[in-house]
């Protein structure tokens, strides 16, 4: 039961990152950098600390008494994830988006997954499972194979979306062979890949922050199994090294751009933008609200992982279909996207299988 509770939060915050950029298309005659970091001070700066304040009215006490040796890793680690989420956009814009972002999703799934077991094999800690763990046991080979199930069906999407671009307009087709860069393209995707993982880096480095607010919930409920919100006072440090990212980064653009107007501009629907800026920056935390939940189910190890980030590719794919963003394609193209949406369905069924036998 434990295990598909998981499943089942992990799947609402995976529709949460999938939908989150909706709203954004709402936003009219602003320019990306500036409805970007409007959503993103709620996404990393007013939402996470008042989700904490919430399920953990102590959350800042325990920061505030939180050693810096802790503190330090999970802010920086949060600081290399927001790297990871702008050279996303460049992963993209050299190798397309179906390439682009299937390699980046498969290397995020895989680096997040395993990179935390491969380290606990170094240095081992009670209750981390490491790849030894997993490969020993049979909970541990499922969750595997989920992964492996998980990146064929990353790829077979891919593979969907360059037969999708291949069947656009000539005029279409051209402007996105014009940009094409294979090894600049993988390589800044390697990085992205890497770097978009860290984000489960830094749960896993702030995981003394959560157990301390999983004790205080333990010991105010005692026998009630574990607390639902721990995660969410690791997210408020995790979530300011993102900020500090994306703030450097759209301040940059806003110069460069000449675009610091978007913020009192008339001439825009101002109040509509904010509005549609905030729903979407608060739609985006939902999806680590979420993930924490799942993971207070099934633990921070590979699996957790695994699931988010399958259920966000697999949202994003159907709303892609929903919004007919696939019309006019081949019925060949429209299967081999159905068989990718499956494979990503049944590795979500084998890992939370796996996790039923730990």
């Amino acid at each position: 039961m434990q295990a598909i509770l998981g499943v089942i939060f992990h799947f609402i915050g995976g529709f949460a990152s999938g939908s989150f950029y909706i709203p954004y298309k709402k936003v009219k005659g602003w320019a990306w950098e500036s409805y970007w970091i409007v959503g993103g001070l709620f996404s990393w700066l007013i939402v996470p600390p008042l989700a904490a304040w919430i399920t953990i009215p102590g959350f800042a006490t325990i920061i505030s008494h939180t050693p810096s040796a802790i503190l330090i890793p999970t802010y920086v680690f949060g600081v290399l994830w927001g790297i990871g989420g702008l050279t996303y956009g460049l992963g993209v814009r050299y190798l397309g988006v179906a390439l682009g972002s299937s390699i980046i999703l498969g290397l995020c799934s895989v680096f997040g997954a395993l990179v935390p077991s491969f380290y606990y094999d170094l240095y081992p800690q009670a209750g981390k499972d490491s790849f030894s763990d997993m490969m020993n046991h049979t909970w541990g080979q499922l969750v595997l194979a989920g992964l492996v199930i998980c990146v064929l069906g990353i790829i077979v999407c891919g593979k969907a979306g360059g037969m999708k671009d291949k069947e656009l307009p000539g005029s279409q087709a051209d402007d996105h062979r014009s940009e094409f860069k294979i090894g600049l393209g993988l390589t800044v995707a390697i990085i992205s890949g890497l770097l978009s993982a860290c984000f489960a880096f830094g749960i896993d480095a702030g995981k003394q922050m959560a157990n301390e607010a999983n004790d205080w919930w333990k010991s105010i409920n005692p026998g009630q199994g574990e607390f639902l919100f721990q995660n969410n006072v690791t997210y408020v440090v995790v979530l300011w090294g993102g900020l500090t990212t994306n703030l450097i980064w759209c301040l940059i653009l806003n110069i460069r751009n000449k675009s610091f107007g978007d913020y009192s501009n008339k001439n825009t629907p101002l109040v509509r933008n904010y509005i549609f800026s905030a729903l979407a920056g608060t739609t985006w935390f939902l999806q680590f609200f979420f993930y924490g939940m799942g993971e207070s189910k099934l633990g921070n190890g590979a699996s957790s992982w695994i699931l988010h980030m399958a259920f966000i590719i697999l949202v994003a794919n159907i709303w892609g279909i929903a919004l007919r963003e696939w019309r006019g394609v081949s019925r060949k193209t429209y299967r081999t996207v159905g068989l990718g949406i499956g494979l990503i369905i049944v590795s979500i069924l084998v890992v939370g299988y796996g996790n039923s036998l730990k």
